[in-house]
């Protein structure tokens, strides 16, 4: 029974859990680049959400974490030209 019960447990998906975190982008200068950074982040697989906010210079991201990481999304808006960083934690 014991042996079955573990094949079960480990036979079951992964749950994934929605995070969101914001990521810094300096290099933002112009009214079109949050439209640049929204989209290069809303291609990456597993992102749920993107909200820009050109003022802050940020970009707050809702993402799956089984599907995508922050390494992802860094690289995503770096790519697009604009390096970016985690701002602050995640939430």
């Amino acid at each position: 029974m014991l042996v079955l019960t573990s094949l079960i447990a480990l036979s079951l998906p992964t749950w994934a859990a929605s995070t969101t975190i914001t990521l810094s982008v300096p290099t933002m200068d112009c009214p079109v680049c949050p439209i640049t950074v929204k989209n290069a982040l809303s291609k990456v697989a597993g992102v749920e959400a993107v909200t820009v906010n050109f003022d802050k210079r940020e970009a707050t991201v809702t993402f799956d974490n089984v599907k995508t990481n922050v390494e992802t999304l860094t690289r995503a808006t770096h790519d697009a030209g604009y390096p970016s960083s985690a701002a602050g934690g995640k939430r």
